[in-house]
């Protein structure tokens, strides 16, 4: 959740979506409770132990697509505020009413339920088989991931929730669209989404003149995850409005005054709030001037009558104007007046918002301000946190899918090669002398470029070293039935954000094709990536000059000449059965059919005993 008051929607302008390659070779830190809360939402009753199967996928794709070095945090162990707020949740949506219920302020159960705990240790399980740190923070985990975004440990921070900010994270990631095509009703594509919604602090900085305090203070005021309700009676507009009139520096302690009962004004009086706001004989709005009712300017009617007032400037001396409906006089007099109004309107409203906040007790709460500006939320060493990673187990990560899952070994191991290959390249680029992927396959070459959701990918091939040792990908009672060159496995249902990257295995098991990062070969393959590059350059320029429009004394071509797999008109197509002669003799025989005369009866006798079709005399006696 987060702050409260649509907290979002008031931040969506300064959203920015940003490509593939936006976080490719960056550290980002990933609030685990809020991927496996919308996987249960998303997937519910759809798929077995949804929890697992998206985390899988999620970091697969992370890891080998996007190029993410992704950090996972896990929710410690929860403040008594945010229980309580849990509880008052859960009633709400529960249908009961709180007011007549008993909730314990102390002693409320810290702990999340047995189910979710079991959630949570079941997809850290997949995450360290997988080789991916994880990191458990104090209290809130995205508490942790704004301290690890804040002090530059991570890039940028995956979460929903909202206090990110206040926590002090400067980059938030809120949604991940991996497939990030948009078709249309005919299946057409007509769009193209980025997959990244990012929110920088800086641009809600200066969009909206809000810093990390002034954002506590609104959270304050139209409720938060540790206090629900905030302040009755104030919405996001009005708490904006109200924490926009002091400084960052200033801020707690204006609210502090106005929680002990007095207003402060911008001019910097503080006076209580059951007072009325005297008027000085100074600032006291003077009588306002007598106006005209037919022009509606300072001076008597009587008066504009016989001669135009300065306002009214008319060709003929013969009298004022008469004033529009709606008609505003815009003098010294009543703009002073206007002022005045809305400056005493204005005061009115400060001093309503300022009631309403001190009639709330102990406002604004310590602790939750102290717990924002917190800067420990997690237990480091001097070094700072502890992030590795590793290389996947891969024979225990295929026990742990098959048993939890009851995945097949060979889907489970087809679907770990995008990320095995993005390791295997990673390393290559630091350490040549690693020769092997998977400990079978050698780089053999690049295949071509690929286009996926519009960014390029290259085609490597790999080819099998050493074929007596380990199994090949595919099961061997599925290829002796397949007689395609190619196969492609068959994934389960596409869930919410999940997209499973599927290798291309060819049937014998003696090479494989995977889609990789063209940085990533370039830097693990150089030689070969820059020969692929060139003959890729010389191949576009000899189908440039073949593409270039030909003479128009070359451009007509025999019927024999022409090139195979060119369609054919439908005159061509569709070949007659009839000889050239019998054809013409036919036209001949319709033209002079056709004509008036008084031989046309003998005629059509001739014809009918030459020798046509049968399909041409019947045309040529019926017509």
């Amino acid at each position: 959740m987060g702050v409260g008051g649509k907290f979002w929607e008031l931040l969506k302008p300064y959203a920015r979506f940003e490509g593939f390659d936006f976080l490719r070779d960056k550290k980002v830190a990933i609030d685990l409770s809020f991927w496996i809360v919308q996987h249960e939402t998303a997937l519910k009753n759809q798929a077995l132990n949804p929890r697992l199967r998206l985390t899988f996928f999620r970091t697969v794709n992370l890891f080998s697509k996007f190029g993410v070095f992704p950090v996972f945090v896990l929710d410690g162990t929860p403040s008594p505020l945010k229980s309580q707020a849990r509880m008052v949740r859960f009633f709400r949506f529960s249908g009961i009413d709180i007011s007549t219920s008993n909730v314990a302020e102390e002693g409320v159960s810290k702990e999340r339920n047995s189910a979710f705990k079991k959630c949570v240790n079941d997809c850290v399980e997949l995450l360290e088989l997988l080789g991916m740190p994880v990191l458990k923070a104090n209290g809130e985990a995205e508490a942790l991931c704004a301290q690890l975004n804040r002090d530059g440990h991570v890039d940028a921070c995956i979460t929903a929730d909202s206090d990110a900010f206040l926590f002090g994270a400067t980059c938030v990631i809120k949604s991940l669209r991996p497939n990030s095509k948009i078709f249309s009703s005919m299946g057409m594509l007509f769009d193209m989404q980025e997959p990244f919604e990012c929110y920088n602090m800086s641009d809600i900085e200066a969009g909206l003149g809000l810093k990390r305090k002034h954002l506590i203070a609104v959270s304050l005021l139209v409720g938060n995850d540790h206090d629900l309700n905030g302040v009755q009676g104030i919405g996001l507009d009005k708490a904006l409005r109200l924490v926009r009139g002091f400084s960052e520096d200033e801020i707690f302690d204006k609210l502090y005054e106005i929680g002990k009962g007095h207003v402060p004004l911008f001019q910097g009086e503080i006076r209580c709030a059951g007072d009325a706001i005297p008027c000085s004989d100074e600032s006291s709005p003077k009588a306002k001037q007598s106006h005209c009712s037919f022009c509606g300017h300072p001076g008597s009617k009587k008066a504009h009558f016989k001669s135009c007032c300065e306002y009214c400037i008319t060709d003929s001396n013969e009298g004022c104007l008469k004033k529009s409906q709606g008609f505003k006089c815009n003098c010294s007099s009543c703009d002073k007046v206007r002022k005045d109004k809305d400056k005493k309107k204005h005061e009115n409203w400060w001093i309503n918002v300022c009631n309403l906040i001190s009639k709330e007790t102990k406002f604004p709460n310590d602790e939750i301000i102290e717990m924002y500006m917190c800067n420990n939320h997690g237990e480091f060493t001097e070094e700072g946190p502890l992030l590795e990673w590793g290389d996947p187990k891969t024979d225990l990560l295929v026990d742990f899918l098959a048993y939890h899952q009851s995945w097949q070994p060979s889907y489970i191991r087809q679907r770990m090669l995008p990320m095995l290959s993005t390791l295997y390249l990673r390393e290559l680029a630091r350490n040549p002398n690693k020769t092997l992927l998977v400990g079978q396959y050698e780089f053999h070459s690049i295949q071509r470029v690929k286009i996926r959701y519009g960014h390029q990918y290259y085609e490597v091939k790999w080819k099998k070293a050493i074929s007596n040792e380990l199994s090949c990908a595919v099961p061997v009672e599925q290829s002796n039935m397949l007689e395609e060159e190619f196969i492609e496995v068959d994934d389960e249902p596409i869930g919410l954000l999940d997209e499973s990257i599927e290798p291309q295995i060819h049937v014998d098991g003696c090479w494989i094709l995977t889609d990789e990062s063209p940085e990533l070969v370039h830097s693990a393959f150089p030689e070969e990536a820059l020969k692929f590059r060139q003959e890729k350059e010389l191949k576009d320029m000899k189908r440039r000059k073949t593409s270039t429009p030909r003479s128009e004394g070359s451009s007509e071509m025999s019927e024999s000449s022409k090139p195979q797999g060119v369609q054919l008109s439908i005159t061509e197509f569709y070949r007659t059965t009839k000889t050239p002669s019998q054809a013409k003799l036919g036209e001949d025989l319709v033209k002079q059919s056709s004509s008036p005369g008084v031989g046309s009866s003998k005629q059509k006798r001739k014809v009918s005993g030459s020798k046509l079709s049968k399909a041409v005399r019947r045309r040529l006696l019926f017509g």
